[in-house]
């Protein structure tokens, strides 16, 4: 183990469209129900300790205390067995059909109870994203149209986006009643929004301000006047706002971010948007992130199409690493790194709102788990930098515990520690404020 996190994952979003007729499961289309042992394998030829990975929600979680763990009961010993630390991801995009869409305000509670019950199977897991991108998913279900609820007002948006943060929140509480040194890692998308002329100044700022209301609330940070009017003018009444403000978990927290090519944004005057392509880049705007928010950062997703041989991604890795190290050396406290995914996606060139079974190439391995360029220069990468970063750069260390190491005389102490800290925490809280 290095005090630097190389990871990567398995993509496992699933989210429905046609009217909640269609579950579009990467970890199916992908073969990972098939391969699972030889992709647990690759991470390892890979010389790769952290792996984001969960198990596939409508497939595990039946109704409300009810769950089908088999799957997980496997991959998840297969990963204690090789003593793979995972980042899990416990909701990426989607809901079990019983559940319904974001909308339903039994979600936030609910998923709680799976987070717990997943917490307290496996109890060696420390390493935590409850819910995935918490911002995309609002926003491609219930702003864009595109999955689940498929809502394309501000008011379905604002009700999609107050329940999947109050969802992580309360699934953060439950995982730490189960295992008090956890740590959430939130792996939330980094955008910015470009206006396109002086007449698209205004409703720039408007998506600028936008991107920050998930994590504003996550960390229970106020939100700024106009944001807040936003808020109430959509559906969130003052009671659920103070929810937020008084369920502050962010000190154990790592702000994970993800980059894409496709996380600038060029606005136009009536509020529509384009991708603008890199513009600022992954480093300008996960400083303005860090200023914000002032928490250790990983970068949690990052990916690029394998063409021209491989050139554009194997460009792509070096361009991101650049700016990883930018962000480090300018103080940014930057714990990790992750090429998402370690194999080839499907039918996310339209954003999953089509089943055209199309592959992308943007793994470190294709779907016939044969490495690609970039998973090459990606190894190359992790054996060159993981002895230097630790002894050449002032360095952040994560307390993250290996899962063999559960058991460990001073693991427990840690863990007795934590619980302590905890305990003491909410003793010094008025009631109101005990998250």
């Amino acid at each position: 183990m290095t005090t630097f996190m190389f990871a990567t994952g398995i993509e496992n979003s699933y989210p429905t469209i046609n009217g909640g007729r269609t579950r579009i499961d990467q970890m199916a289309k992908a073969r990972h129900y098939e391969l699972w042992r030889r992709d647990f394998e690759l991470v390892q030829e890979m010389g790769i300790h952290f792996l984001r990975y969960g198990p596939p929600i409508h497939l595990t979680w039946l109704g409300p205390g009810r769950y089908d763990w088999s799957f997980a009961d496997e991959t998840f010993r297969e990963l204690h067995r090789r003593d793979l630390v995972p980042i899990v991801d416990l909701c990426h995009f989607g809901v079990p059909d019983w559940i319904g869409d974001f909308q339903n305000p039994d979600f936030p509670a609910l998923f709680a109870d799976y987070a717990k019950a997943f917490a307290a199977r496996f109890p060696w897991v420390q390493l935590y994203t409850p819910v995935n991108e918490m911002f995309i998913g609002a926003l491609f279900s219930a702003k864009y149209g595109w999955w689940n609820e498929q809502g394309t007002t501000d008011a379905t948006f604002v009700t999609a986006l107050k329940h999947i943060v109050k969802a992580n929140v309360l699934a953060m509480t439950c995982i730490l009643d189960e295992r008090p040194d956890a740590i959430f890692v939130q792996s939330e998308s980094s955008e910015y929004f470009h206006a396109d002329s002086p007449a698209a100044i205004k409703p720039a700022e408007i998506r600028n301000a936008q991107r920050f209301l998930t994590l504003d609330l996550n960390y229970g940070k106020r939100v700024d006047s106009e944001m807040y009017e936003y808020l109430m003018d959509n559906g969130m009444t003052r009671a659920e706002y103070h929810f937020f403000l008084r369920h502050r978990l962010k000190q154990h927290c790592i702000m994970g971010n993800d980059y894409y090519w496709t996380n600038e944004h060029r606005v136009y005057p009536d509020g529509s948007s384009g991708a603008s392509g890199e513009v600022f880049g992954y480093d300008a705007i996960t400083l303005q992130y860090y200023d914000r928010y002032r928490l250790p950062v990983m970068h949690t997703e990052t990916n690029f199409n394998d063409f021209k041989n491989g050139e554009g991604a194997v460009d792509w890795l070096w361009k991101q690493w650049a700016n990883v190290l930018h962000v480090r050396n300018d103080g940014v406290p930057i714990v990790g790194f992750t090429w998402y995914s370690l194999t080839d996606q499907v039918d996310w060139d339209v954003a999953l709102r089509e089943e055209n079974n199309r592959v992308n190439p943007l793994g470190l391995y294709d779907l016939d788990r044969n490495i690609r360029p970039v998973g090459t220069a990606y190894k190359k990468l992790i054996e060159d930098w993981q002895t230097v970063l630790p002894t050449q750069s002032a360095c952040l260390i994560v307390p993250v515990i290996k899962p063999q190491e559960y058991e460990f005389p001073w693991a427990k102490r840690r863990r007795e520690e934590a619980r302590r800290f905890r305990e003491a925490r909410r003793n010094l809280l008025p009631v109101a404020d005990v998250a």
